[in-house]
């Protein structure tokens, strides 16, 4: 870093994250005046142009690439049209001990007196409530799934190439053809296709009118600096008037560009996992490499422009969610995530110089966001696989890595074209998507351990003793056991699945993003919205929780055989109190998944066929499909907490597993066991699996560490294994921040698919990561 950027990151890492109002009161402005006076596409257009009309523009002292979410780095606005927070919502993150949001009186009153009254019940939020079945409101109260979008809006969306060579004016030459062809007499819906053409139309207006806007004010501070800053304010003020409207022409102006279409897209509506640009090093390189061609950019000033890029992802903290408790910490992480090297659409290694600079960029800035991840492919030469390895033996959690071979594949199977799969790769956490031609949306966490314990209940949830599932008998065998997990888990399944079509049509009918449909292919072409069907493939993912902890479950009640069932059943019921030697006997006998051994893998893959044969290509109502994902995020905490004892050994309210990683503290036969039995799962068949790992520092310690670390990597991609990320610190090193974290502020870990610091996250999950297995050896 020069002293320009040195000085932007430490002032986005003083930056204390708040709240700000003003969104909220703009558009609960606009709602009260014009509500009901047009079609809900141009309804939400027009608002989204109000916002662009009247949100401040921030353009910090030294910066180089310009726009905040808010009216100043880490000031995060609030969308009450989806989840309007209560007033007591916004004292509980004002005072929380973790992951506070600061919250004035000044916001507490714009909510107490203008925000709330007019959305009370008219929030999305409150309208799904309002409509969800009994049945779908009881299994979430106890904890057997969870909801993405009561809370924030459809997200896990990547950018392709498009805006590269195409302006926003020519995205409205495109919704005039597409207007001009609709057929009034034969489509009964080219009304509602006109009206979603229009709101595109005005949505590219309000993004150029926000960028004319930063162009005002550069050169307002131009006039009152001096002549270098003036200088680099007035080139900031001609870019802004050239992108977003046209096609950038140079590296700084493909990366403004981005930037305000990344502003566009979390201004309209606060999509989960934001929005990534997706293959940033192979979008860069053309400008790249024609900057320093004709001597107009160098390394370093390439250099400065993209660190000052990274800075402003790491000054969008995400918006907070409302019910929110005082003990929940959350994360300020908003789930941007850069993908580098990977293929090219025609099967060609992506790699590039880009993507070294990138990495060495990512491994010096050392900041939370944008996240990272490497695709790597059987072409990615071993050179970039190790410079990556070199910037995860920093101990910092990324990038993770992908094998983006079996990326393709996966979209292959779903029935994507062999170009936009090569295209695609992983948002978010571990998502797999075709980059700005997909709408997949992640619906919520599906608690796999409480499918067995109902079954091992009748259908009555041991934790309340309230009868919530189907009655599938007290089983007496393992194959009665399964047979009731099967049952209770398609009965659930069904329930959420139910429920999720109903979100998605209140999506689709009174909360689409015209702006992020201009985005996306096929919508302007089909003249729908992306929340409506209208992008060229519509996939929706239900993310299963818990698979390590039921495989080692289901793996000792077989072990153990019928006989001991009953007296296992009434040990779990009393937290094994008066049983600690046959705790202990499934804690340390009954077979485990992640040790390479058939009889807990067997089981694994077991369920995990009957789970994706109960999920894979169920329709949605877009016209896709749902998949199946197996990713927590911190979910697996949560669903510990309303479980009770399990058989393999865990304690009632402990987490369960994570991703598709084993049981914490289960795998015991070293790395390439928990590889190999991870590999005998179908990844291919998924929409994502999330591997983690953890080393010692010393394990990777030289250039033999990082040589033994990428046979590792390459031997599990060659299985065909998804995703797999490292932490690499050792549990005394935890625990000494658990003690001091005020002398621990920047330790990062890997939390699931996404870094975080450590001191920020809850006791509860410290501690679920200190208990993974520390890997010492290969």
């Amino acid at each position: 870093m020069n002293e320009r950027t040195a000085r932007l990151r430490q002032e986005s890492l003083e930056a204390v994250p708040s709240l700000s109002p003003e969104r909220a009161q703009l558009v609960t402005a606009f709602y009260r005046e014009h509500l009901g006076k047009h079609a809900v596409p141009v309804m939400r257009a027009l608002a989204f142009q109000h916002l662009c009309r009247h949100k401040t523009v921030w353009i910090g002292d030294g910066e180089l690439i310009v726009g905040e979410r808010g009216p100043r780095p880490k000031a995060v606005p609030t969308f009450p049209e989806l989840t309007c927070h209560s007033v007591e919502d916004l004292r509980i993150l004002d005072s929380r001990p973790m992951t506070r949001y600061r919250v004035d009186a000044a916001m507490v009153e714009a909510y107490e007196r203008d925000v709330i009254p007019y959305w009370r019940d008219r929030s999305l939020r409150d309208q799904i409530w309002a409509l969800l079945p009994p049945e779908w409101l009881e299994a979430y109260d106890a904890g057997v799934f969870t909801e993405f979008m009561e809370q924030r809006a459809p997200g896990h969306t990547v950018l392709d190439g498009k805006i590269y060579t195409r302006g926003l004016r020519d995205f409205q030459e495109d919704i005039r053809r597409s207007d001009a062809a609709l057929d009034f007499e034969r489509d009964p819906e080219a009304g509602d296709k006109r009206a979603e053409l229009e709101a595109m139309r005005i949505s590219c207006d309000a993004l150029i009118l926000l960028a004319e806007r930063h162009a005002q004010e550069a050169e307002r501070q131009a006039l009152a600096c001096g002549p270098a800053r003036r200088e680099e304010l007035l080139r900031i003020a001609a870019v802004c008037r050239r992108v977003p409207a046209q096609a950038p022409r140079d590296f700084q102006e493909a990366l403004q560009y981005y930037w305000f279409c990344h502003q566009g897209v979390i201004t309209e509506l606060n999509g989960w996992d934001a929005f990534s640009p997706g293959h940033l090093d192979q979008h860069l390189l053309p400008f790249y490499r024609a900057g320093l061609k004709d001597a107009t950019l160098t390394r370093e000033a390439a250099r400065e422009l993209l660190e000052c890029f990274f800075v402003k992802f790491n000054n969008h903290t995400a918006p907070p969610k409302v019910g929110v408790t005082a003990a929940e910490s959350g994360t300020y992480t908003d789930f941007a995530n850069l993908n580098l090297a990977g293929l090219l659409p025609d099967g060609s290694d992506g790699s590039n110089e880009l993507t070294e600079l990138l990495l060495e960029i990512v491994e010096e800035m050392h900041l939370l966001q944008p996240s990272s991840n490497v695709q790597v492919s059987r072409k990615t030469p071993d050179a970039v696989l190790r410079r990556a390895l070199r910037v995860i033996r920093n101990g910092y959690g990324f990038p993770s890595l992908f094998n983006a071979d079996a990326v393709v594949e996966e979209q292959l199977r779903q029935g994507k074209s062999l170009e936009d799969a090569r295209e695609g790769g992983c948002s978010g956490c571990v998502e797999v998507g075709a980059f700005g031609k997909e709408a997949y949306i992640l619906t919520g966490y599906f608690n796999l351990p409480k499918m067995l314990e109902l079954a091992l209940h009748d259908g009555v949830d041991a934790r309340t003793g309230k009868p919530l599932g189907p009655r599938t008998g007290t089983p007496a065998t393992f194959e009665e056991a399964m047979a009731a997990f099967e049952a209770q888990t398609r009965h659930f399944l069904d329930i959420k699945i139910r429920g999720n079509q109903l979100i998605e049509r209140l999506y689709a009918t009174r909360m689409p993003a015209p702006f992020l449909s201009v985005l996306t292919d096929d919508c302007i072409k089909r003249g729908q919205d992306y929340n409506a069907g209208g992008a060229r493939y519509n996939n929706t993912f239900i993310q299963a929780v818990g698979i390590g902890t039921v495989t080692d479950s289901l793996a000792a009640i077989k072990a153990l055989g019928p006989s001991a069932l009953p007296e296992l059943v009434a040990a779990l019921d009393a937290d094994f109190a008066g049983s600690e030697v046959l705790r202990q006997r499934l804690l340390h006998k009954a077979p485990k998944y992640g040790n390479d051994d058939p009889a807990a893998d067997d089981v694994m893959v077991r369920v995990f066929r009957f789970l994706f044969h109960a999920v894979d290509g169920r329709p949605n109502g877009k016209g896709g499909a749902y998949r199946l994902e197996m990713l927590p995020t911190t979910c697996h905490v949560y669903f510990g907490q309303v479980c009770q004892a399990s058989a393999d050994g865990r304690k009632a309210g402990k987490p369960v597993s994570e991703g598709i990683s084993p049981v914490q503290g289960a795998d015991r036969s070293g790395p390439t066991a928990v590889l190999r039995s991870a590999g005998k799962m179908d990844h291919v068949k998924t929409g994502g699996t999330l591997l983690n790992m953890k080393f010692t520092p010393g394990l990777l310690a030289g250039e033999d560490g990082i040589d033994r670390l990428l046979h590792l990597v390459r031997g599990y991609f060659k299985m065909d294994g998804h995703h797999v990320q490292f932490n690499v610190v050792t549990a005394a090193t935890l625990k000494e921040a658990q003690a001091d974290p005020g002398g621990h502020r920047d330790l990062i870990v890997r939390v699931a698919g996404y870094s975080d610091y450590f001191c920020d996250l809850s006791r509860e999950l410290q501690n679920e990561i200190i208990h993974r297995t520390e890997h010492q050896e290969f």
